[in-house]
């Protein structure tokens, strides 16, 4: 994997490559060269034979969203820039054919609440907070909420939009923004955990299930059905679907192929 980043730590453990944001100074603010090297780390992964990817923060929170430094004063063809690459990450992290999995601590705020809900999966610890905090000042959260609200109900993603009020873990969890609350001193095992069962099995019937999944829960029922109907149909001619069978039946551990 590459190191030469700037703004994120890259560490390869195993079939698990953990992307930390390393800016805690300015508290893991989405800058633009931050996130185009997040985008970068996730496409080298994505060709990788990796198995899974976390996502996490150094400093005292997980990230408080877009860097107002970047962006006070900035002209609308920066900020046009600025969002469009946002919503790359957002859209690419869906795309990768890993299991992606975030590790919340501290504050995740506008972008940064926005990063949890792109993930796959998300572990947070009792120290954490959730917050799309634009509805309470000048600039709401629009673009954040395009992911917030498609990973929690309509009358919870208002809530957070318009009070702009910090959610706690629990509340999280209960509204389906993350999976697991944890206290903070296990909060780096119980994502490894979470992981590790979300990974198991075929690598290909995985990545393939993940696209599936992100396909399908945007189309009407009908449309819904005949889209998944037909991958898994597809999907049950694949070698691993049929070790899958033949091992069940023989009563042996299966051999994937991983394609």
């Amino acid at each position: 994997m590459t190191t030469g980043y700037e703004h994120i730590l890259v560490d390869t453990e195993g079939d698990v490559t953990t992307i930390t944001m390393n800016r805690p100074g300015r508290r893991n603010a989405l800058s633009l060269d931050h996130m185009n090297e997040l985008i970068a780390a996730l496409n080298e992964v994505a060709s990788s034979e990796q198995a899974g990817v976390i996502i996490a923060g150094n400093g005292p929170v997980f990230s408080a969203g877009h860097d107002f430094a970047d962006m006070a004063g900035a002209d609308l063809p920066f900020m046009r820039q600025l969002l469009t690459t946002c919503a790359e990450l957002m859209q690419l992290i869906g795309r990768v054919p890993q299991v992606v999995i975030a590790q919340v601590h501290g504050l995740a705020t506008a972008a940064g609440c926005q990063l949890v809900a792109a993930t796959d999966l998300a572990v947070a610890a009792e120290s954490a907070g959730f917050a799309a905090p634009g509805g309470k000042g000048g600039w709401y959260c629009h673009t954040p909420m395009v992911t917030i609200g498609r990973a929690i109900g309509r009358k919870q993603a208002m809530e957070m939009a318009m009070t702009g009020d910090v959610v706690d873990p629990h509340t999280a969890m209960r509204w389906g923004l993350i999976n697991r609350v944890v206290p903070d001193d296990a909060l780096g095992e119980a994502t490894r955990d979470l992981l590790a069962r979300a990974t198991r099995g075929s690598r290909f019937s995985k990545a393939l299930g993940k696209q599936t999944f992100n396909t399908q829960i945007e189309l009407e029922l009908p449309h819904a059905y005949r889209y998944a109907t037909e991958v898994m149909a597809s999907a049950s001619q694949t070698a691993d679907a049929q070790e899958g069978m033949t091992s069940f039946m023989e009563k042996r551990r299966p051999t994937w192929q991983n394609r």
